[in-house]
């Protein structure tokens, strides 16, 4: 039986130019299904697909061992517990960037300073969520942008809560913030404060603002604002 022709399902099932081949084809598997079409047969995937069939198999296999599907005792196959796990990381992440950003975004215009949040990767902490100063002169970190774990009040506030001993880290602790002045850099101070979900410390919400403009009376609605993500963090629904 000849091959179905891949240009006649090209709009159904186009596939990338680039990237590797397989991992193109398994993900163009998963797309296929959805409500209106829950199970699929090996000969329906085929159809929809135009590969062979004996290809859909290798990558059902890999799909399988996944748990990205199953198939049914009526050889139709079905989406995996995969799946649902996958959808609840989906869900939990934009959850917490939903409220993340409107705490930010609040507690900058009340402030006119920028805020972010900051988690740790490896020996340096990423700039994670940011909300800009309307304001003229600012630091000019950007989401995405690495910064040293041992200099600014993030750093030094995600430390604390990892557990790192010191008087400093120690006093850190036990007030739930820090009010930093011209550390990382002369010209720019910070107040931080730790924020945490359901799994423990998440990462730190810090307020910046050139040194000129450091204000300690933020420091309060700086600790108020990151206990208000934890905890809406934390009474989310699993």
């Amino acid at each position: 039986m000849p091959k179905p022709s891949l240009k006649a399902h090209a709009a159904i099932m186009p596939f990338s130019n680039s990237g590797v081949a397989a991992v193109d084809k398994a993900l163009g598997i998963l797309r296929l299904f959805n409500p209106q079409q829950p199970a699929l047969s090996l000969a329906k995937i085929a159809e929809l697909t135009g590969l062979y069939k004996s290809t859909i198999l290798r990558l059902l296999e890999s799909l399988a061992y996944a748990q990205l599907l199953f198939k049914n005792p009526d050889g139709q196959y079905i989406l995996g517990p995969s799946i649902v796990r996958l959808y609840q990381s989906y869900q939990a992440s934009n959850t917490f960037e939903l409220i993340a950003l409107a705490a930010l975004r609040e507690l900058t215009e009340i402030t006119q300073e920028s805020s972010a949040i900051h988690i740790r990767q490896g020996e340096h902490r990423l700039c994670l969520l940011r909300v800009n100063s309307s304001q003229a002169l600012q630091d000019q970190i950007k989401v995405g942008d690495l910064l040293p774990m041992h200099q600014g009040a993030g750093g030094k506030v995600i430390q604390a809560f990892e557990g790192r001993k010191g008087k400093l880290f120690d006093q850190i602790r036990k007030a739930g913030v820090l009010a930093l002045p011209s550390d990382r850099i002369q010209e720019i101070s910070g107040i931080s404060a730790p924020v945490f979900n359901d799994s423990g410390l998440l990462g730190a919400l810090t307020l910046t603002m050139p040194t000129y403009r450091y204000n300690i009376k933020h420091t309060q609605i700086v600790k108020e604002t990151a206990e208000k993500v934890s905890k809406l963090l934390s009474s989310q629904p699993a």
